[in-house]
């Protein structure tokens, strides 16, 4: 099971509690800029130790991060809002396949929850994630508060393609 989290407006305290709720023993921080002026306790170094003193360990993978351009391309057309089109480009890259097989080898060892800030999934590039990581047999479950977890529904546009690659078609 791999699980997804966005940090929100949550305390470390509260944060983490979900994180321990759920029987996560890694975060994977999937922002390409690990940072929030509002919350700094999710801002790099601070967020790290603010989970280790809890004993959840913490990774960051920038090659998955989201703000990626869409540069004028076709590809992820599918999408409408222009940060899903560029990262669903971004998808089709070395560099994100690399950082998956980063995320998986990390999720093959201890129970991995990928964290961004936007606390609804389906508004974060984490659903894209987690499109590709069901599309390729794994389960995937968001964490959405105390007690409450939704599994996550592939997007039925979502196309794996025999590369390993997953696109959207319209």
């Amino acid at each position: 099971m791999i699980y997804t989290l966005g940090h929100s407006t949550r305390s470390i305290d509260e944060f983490a509690d979900l994180l321990l709720e759920n029987g996560v023993q890694r975060v994977l921080d999937v922002r390409r800029f690990p940072g929030s002026r509002k919350f700094p306790h999710f801002t790099g170094d601070t967020f790290q130790q603010g989970l280790e003193e809890r004993g959840i360990g913490y990774t960051h993978l920038p090659e998955l991060g989201g703000r990626r351009s869409a540069g004028g391309a076709d590809e992820g057309g599918y999408w409408r809002n222009a940060s899903f089109r560029g990262y669903a480009k971004y998808m089709q890259s070395p560099e994100f396949r690399q950082g998956m097989e980063r995320l998986l080898a990390l999720c093959d060892q201890e129970t991995c929850a990928l964290v961004c800030a936007e606390a609804v999934p389906w508004r974060c590039h984490r659903s894209l994630i987690a499109d590709w990581l069901v599309a390729a047999g794994h389960s995937v479950t968001h964490i959405m508060g105390k007690g409450k977890r939704q599994p996550h529904t592939r997007n039925p546009n979502s196309r794996l393609m025999p590369d390993g690659t997953l696109v959207y078609v319209a």
